[in-house]
């Protein structure tokens, strides 16, 4: 089976049980729930949703060697032995955190702490577990200073050393702090050098607004299908063969580029570029049993797209899995407490399990039985 790089941000999550809807107002005292200590960032929620799943994965990160380090190792290792392996451990250094507060009835908050994901470099990647693999995946640079800075200098140098290997690369950018260093990035400029050598790339819709249309950053999970199409080509335009938008509620926005572009993406490129290419899709999502928590739903999803795509599914399927995925996520309060199998996965989806209906009023798409809007 095809093995998976999955580099980048990893963190601890503090998540503590809010048993009721509560106002946070400076100076009061809320009682809650016991705290849920768990693996965060891209390397741990995209990386172990492909584990469960099935496929072969190699984590990459960068952590300290305090506690909330000492706890990163041991959750690794508890999940599968030698998962931890692939952690860099820097002596004197924080180890990155979130405190996630998951309040009902309104979406989640995160208090973050970067650590050790702030000197994240390329020299920082194991280049030699890249032998015999099929993907890269490298998630929020955003939020890894050292990879933005210089005008992302190391962030495209990683990925065309990535590319040098003959894998497939993907991406998840993460959302900017527009109060931070990283709001002051030329966001644009930096893709326009990095996506030629970045086959998948899988922002949010904000994530994308704020980064080629900050005029438009709040509407994020609310665009239009002109406008979705609109980022897209301008997407594929800069490189990608592969865009995948992340809507929220709304689910998820797929396009993708000519069959040569495609073919040209290295070890996970689809043997039947028929099913992949120049196709404009929009995913339901799967109506969930009970809301929990959206912790790592976006990136569980991506683990979901990514393994299909791997399996061999065409777009269409992988972009159903990917929503099945996401779905299972958020009936945990943690970001893999809901993931279930890849057979349990499937298995819900063949039991007619019912998606959420997505509005669009654009005579140029079309709707087909399992709710997924097709640009004709």
């Amino acid at each position: 089976m095809k093995r998976a790089v999955i580099a980048g941000h990893i963190d601890l999550d503090v998540i503590p049980y809010f048993p009721n809807p509560v106002e946070l107002v400076p100076g009061r005292l809320f009682e809650v729930g016991a705290s849920q200590f768990a693996t965060g960032g891209a390397v741990s929620n995209t990386g172990m949703t492909m584990l469960i799943l099935g496929t072969p994965v190699t984590l990459m990160g960068k952590i300290g060697d305090d506690s909330f380090g000492s706890q990163i190792l041991d959750i690794l290792k508890t999940r599968q032995p030698g998962l931890e392996a692939g952690m860099t451990i820097v002596p004197g250094v924080t180890t990155s955190y979130s405190i996630v507060v998951n309040i009902p009835g309104i979406d989640r908050m995160f208090f973050h702490c970067p650590g050790a994901n702030g000197s994240y470099v390329s020299d920082d990647v194991n280049w030699a577990k890249l032998k015999g693999a099929s993907l890269f995946h490298f998630g929020y640079p955003a939020f890894m200073a050292a990879m933005y800075a210089n005008g992302g200098e190391e962030l495209t140098k990683m990925y065309k050393t990535a590319k040098s290997y003959g894998v497939t690369t993907s991406m998840d950018p993460g959302l900017p702090d527009a109060t931070g260093p990283a709001g002051k990035v030329d966001w644009k400029g930096l893709l326009a050098r990095t996506l030629p050598y970045c086959d998948i790339f899988m922002p949010s819709a904000e994530e994308l607004l704020y980064m080629l249309a900050p005029e438009k950053v709040g509407k994020g999970d609310n665009l239009t299908p002109p406008e979705l199409s609109e980022l897209g080509s301008m997407m594929l335009g800069l490189g990608s063969a592969i865009v995948a938008v992340k809507l929220g509620s709304r689910g998820m926005y797929i396009r993708t580029a000519s069959k040569d572009r495609l073919s040209a993406m290295g070890a996970s490129a689809p043997e039947d570029l028929s099913g992949w290419a120049n196709l404009e899709m929009i995913f339901p999502i799967y109506k969930e049993e009970c809301f929990r928590g959206a912790t790592g739903a976006g990136d569980s999803s991506i683990g979901g797209f990514l393994s299909a795509m791997l399996r061999g599914y065409n777009l269409h399927d992988a972009g159903l899995f990917a929503a099945a995925v996401g779905a299972c996520n958020v009936e945990a309060p943690d970001s893999l407490g809901g993931i279930k199998t890849w057979e349990e996965t499937n298995a819900r989806i063949k039991a007619e399990w019912e998606t959420k209906a997505i509005e669009n009023n654009d005579p140029s798409w079309k709707k087909d039985s399992q709710g997924v809007w097709i640009k004709k």
